[in-house]
């Protein structure tokens, strides 16, 4: 199973980037998808998930009222629309697949996971 993610990069603070994750429709179908981040030195923390209907969605407090996550699943893809960036943001972000269909905000209720991309928020 491949998740594959991307749209990270080098921001200033303050800027935006959408992330995104795709991968196959028999992974991606009923099942819950989230994203996660993991800065150097520092463990690997729930940022957002959504649910497979995409009604119900559950986000990080450092996050909230700053990112949005979304998904089209006639395109099986996933989103991470990121505004108003801070530094603290920076971190090698992984999209993952739940084995439920609910947003979990617990790494351990995630099946799959994708290689991860860059985000780089400069101050």
């Amino acid at each position: 199973v491949q998740l594959q993610a991307s749209g990270g990069g080098l921001v200033q603070a303050g800027g935006s980037l959408r992330l995104s994750c795709t991968t196959s429709r028999r992974t991606f179908s009923n099942n819950a998808v989230g994203w996660f981040r993991q800065a150097p030195g520092k463990e690997r923390e729930f940022v957002a998930a959504i649910s497979w209907r995409g009604d119900d969605t559950s986000y990080a407090d450092s996050v909230k009222g700053r990112f949005a996550i979304s998904r089209d699943n006639a395109k099986n893809m996933v989103y991470l629309q990121m505004n108003t960036l801070k530094p603290e943001d920076t971190g090698l972000y992984y999209c993952a697949v739940a084995a439920k269909s609910y947003p979990s905000t617990t790494y351990r209720d995630y099946r799959y996971w994708g290689q991860g991309t860059q985000v780089t928020v400069s101050s």
